[in-house]
């Protein structure tokens, strides 16, 4: 029996597609456990490439089972599409995907009001899917979920009560035009009958499988920094990529959890809104995002880049209980002549001890660097540890002890083939 739960150790967008990609070869199931459609997980396989959003990213694997989770918010429209996307790839899905009957569903108002709250002044970035609003709705106990989908009275009264008020809202606040109760209910019971097949009791099904031995990797969405307990909010997102949100989001137990693997950039990256200090606003920073590819694969946003802050990393490691950590992006830095490190941050001229999640001190600190010397020749091609730069050794070494990690997996490049393992 293994379980690994795979998370973000940054601001999000630190690879864990690819990573999970690879790990999932010697999985047998693989689940989604938390945000929505938000995620963008790209995979790069002989130069194809794969974006997804919902689907886990062991799907490209035909011996694998994947599970979206109850802590999921699901767009139909973006899980059909997703399913069409693969199918026309040639990636079977059915008999391979199960969804929790306890996942809940975003709804248009929901998309309509996420959309409408990003053009004031008081927008955190957010990607306008309405994960959010739904979010909202499910803590506050008038969330819509599949398993409402088998009772058309029941998912009309539900639906027709949530849009008084946000049709009060939208017409009212907004000055927007109100939605209709009818046409989102027959969009949804159509939804229903096309992913009823997929439909399952997961925290059983998981239970039952990890009892039997099965090995089931726990793919996060987002980054550590973004959740909303433990992140920079409120510049966060709406659950938690943690690895303490893989059991709620899942139905499996604290005491299953056997790994945790946090995905590190070897540099530093952040989209939408909130502080952000190793942030390079220099040329430096605008040649990191062209040269790693840093536009949001699920909005197309440029990336803010910095350098790696290692002071962040120790913290993430920390609330993750983390085992190891996969590096990737290393050979983004093949172009620089030297790299710093953040090992710190002053604040008011004191070093601090701990990590600050209050924004407006986050915002106003003052990074302490480690300058190294870059390499200057192309890791790519690397198939080994021992075939990178002594320098680039010497890098990977510095920032896991600057950040109290155990480095395993490197990634130097987007595809399977250009990763590989220290010693």
């Amino acid at each position: 029996m293994s379980v690994t739960v795979v998370v973000g150790g940054q601001w999000g967008d630190e690879g864990k597609g690819k990573v999970v990609d690879i790990l999932s070869e010697k999985s047998d199931i693989v689940v989604r456990y938390q945000g929505g459609a938000n995620a963008g997980h790209t995979i790069q396989i002989s130069g194809k490439k794969y974006v997804l959003h919902l689907i886990p990213s062991g799907i490209l694997w035909d011996n694998v089972i994947c599970v979206i989770g109850n802590g999921v918010v699901i767009d139909p429209v973006a899980l059909l599409d997703e399913i069409k996307f693969l199918e026309n790839n040639g990636i079977s899905v059915k008999g391979r995907l199960f969804i929790s009957q306890n996942a809940h569903l975003i709804m248009p108002y929901h998309k309509l009001i996420d959309s409408l709250n990003e053009t004031g002044a008081l927008k955190i970035g957010t990607t306008g899917k309405g994960i959010g609003p739904a979010y909202i709705d499910k803590y506050a106990r008038k969330g819509i979920r599949i398993i409402d989908l088998l009772n058309r009275e029941s998912l009309e009264q539900k639906i027709r009560r949530n849009l008084d008020e946000k049709n009060t809202l939208l017409k009212n606040i907004y000055h927007h035009t109100e939605m209709n109760v009818e046409t989102i209910v027959n969009q949804y019971l159509e939804f229903d009958r096309q992913i009823d097949e997929y439909i399952k009791d997961v925290p059983t099904y998981l239970n039952k499988a990890i009892a039997e031995g099965k090995s089931v990797l726990l793919e996060g969405a987002q980054g550590s920094l973004l959740d909303v307990d433990f992140g920079t909010y409120p510049y966060v997102t709406s659950s938690s990529p943690t690895s303490g949100g893989a059991c709620t989001g899942t139905g499996i137990p604290p005491n299953r959890i056997s790994n945790v693997v946090a995905i590190v950039k070897a540099y530093t990256t952040r989209v939408g809104e909130g502080p952000f200090p190793t942030e390079l606003l220099d040329e430096t920073g605008e040649l990191l995002r062209k040269t790693g590819f840093e536009f949001g694969a699920t909005t197309g946003r440029p990336r803010r880049c910095g350098w790696f802050d290692a002071f962040l990393v120790r913290y993430s490691c920390m609330i993750n209980g983390t085992n190891s950590v996969a590096l990737t992006k290393l050979d983004v830095l093949d172009v620089l002549d030297e790299i710093k490190v953040c090992t710190g941050y002053k604040y008011n001229g004191k070093l601090l001890n701990a990590y600050p999640t209050d924004c407006d001190i986050l915002a106003n600190v003052e990074p302490v660097y480690e300058t190294l010397p870059g390499w200057k020749s192309d890791t790519s091609k690397c198939l080994s540890y021992n075939d990178l730069p002594q320098n680039a050794r010497d890098y990977i070494r510095f920032i896991s002890e600057a950040a109290g990690m155990t480095t395993g997996m490197i990634s130097v490049g987007p595809n399977r083939e250009q990763t590989f393992y220290p010693g």
